[in-house]
């Protein structure tokens, strides 16, 4: 049996010939893989944007309550006003000491 003969499994697997990923995508499988990390990375600040805390939801949600609060506000000016009037008004009907 002589070693030069007779190939190795190493020769079998492939050392010679491309591997998977370059053979059906033309890729080296360092780049494959830098490109999947960096594809999987991308996805998580994606949703990360439009789901997190500091997503675009939570922004339309701040926007909202924030124009709920304006009309609030618009509300109690609205009502101090009147309690204003009707305090003053009281206050003159009250004697002077």
């Amino acid at each position: 049996m002589q070693p030069t003969d007779t190939p190795t499994k190493e020769d079998e697997i492939g050392y010679a010939s491309p591997d998977i990923v370059e053979r059906y995508l033309g890729f080296k499988t360092k780049h494959f893989l830098l490109a999947l990390a960096g594809v999987v990375l991308g996805a998580f600040y994606l949703s990360n944007l439009l789901f997190g805390n500091a997503s675009l939801e939570v922004l339309l949600q701040l926007e909202n309550y924030e124009g709920h609060l304006a009309s609030e506000i618009a509300r109690l000016k609205q009502e101090n006003a009147t309690l204003q009037k009707e305090y003053f008004e009281l206050k003159e009907l009250e004697p002077s000491e």
